[in-house]
């Protein structure tokens, strides 16, 4: 299956997602929102997906929202999305935003990202950059309010930090090394070895249980906000149910074996 605005490919239980409009800067129009939907209904569903990485063509990860698209009639809300689906008699599914993957997620940033696009970088997992890559919020300065960006936004580096970037709009760019410092990125490699280090990272994640990775990430991300005892009680929930899975007997005989584990995914 082939995409208009994304490149998809699996090689090895990996997909990569490459947004695919470079002469517009991989710029986020309604195409392109509705094949990023596909793409991760796509990763969330097929078994033989067990990581995904996330990156853009040519210089720029994404710049945001293509302008033009806002200009004409802007994006489908929810709720007009819904109404389509039933006029069109078709099957709704959930929107499947990164943080509703229960695989992991790597965002690789090439180069610029923006805007509504810096979703991509706070829902993945594990977020590198580029050493060329920058990040910044235009809301405000073309009449927006930065909404769900930096609710986001606030969650991965500190208020203050998330503030100063939603307000100065597009007056300010930070860099990558700054994104590294104040945690919006785990790591900073030179722009050519991107896309090795994201795969390697993915090739690390698949000697991994799968069951194991799935649960402790959504014990994680579900707890997120939540009194410490109710977080536990979500991760612990999460542990007895693998605790009963092949892969978890699996594990502790191939730790006493001394061999690698069969993962099986189950």
């Amino acid at each position: 299956m082939s995409y208009e605005t994304i490149h998809f490919e699996v090689a090895n239980r990996v997909a990569t997602l490459t947004l695919n409009r470079p002469e517009r800067m991989n710029a986020m129009n309604q195409q392109m929102k509705d094949d990023l939907r596909a793409c991760w209904t796509r990763v969330k569903e097929d078994p033989d997906i067990l990581v995904a990485i996330i990156t853009g063509a040519g210089d720029a990860f994404s710049s945001g929202a293509d302008v033009e698209t806002l200009d004409k009639k802007g994006f489908v809300k929810p709720d007009r999305w819904r109404e389509l689906c039933m006029q069109e008699n078709i099957r709704l599914q959930p929107t499947p935003r990164r943080m509703h993957v229960h695989k992991p997620v790597i965002a690789a940033v090439n180069g610029l990202v923006g805007g509504v696009s810096l979703d991509h970088v706070t829902e993945a997992d594990i977020p590198i950059a580029s050493e060329r890559a920058q990040f910044f919020d235009p809301h405000v300065s073309i009449g927006y309010v930065s909404s769900h960006e930096m609710v986001n936004m606030v969650r991965r580096v500190p208020p203050a930090v998330a503030m100063r970037m939603a307000l100065l709009g597009k007056y300010e760019r930070m860099s990558a090394q700054r994104a590294y410092e104040v945690g919006l990125v785990t790591e900073v490699v030179p722009h050519e070895q991107l896309m090795f280090r994201a795969r390697e990272l993915a090739e690390i994640l698949l000697k991994n249980a799968p069951l194991a990775l799935w649960g402790t990430k959504l014990g994680i991300q579900q707890g997120l906000g939540l009194p410490i005892a109710q977080a536990d009680d979500i991760a612990i929930g999460y542990l007895e149910v693998v605790e009963q899975s092949e892969d978890h007997k699996e594990g502790t005989r191939a730790f006493i074996e001394k061999r690698k584990p069969d993962w099986k995914a189950r």
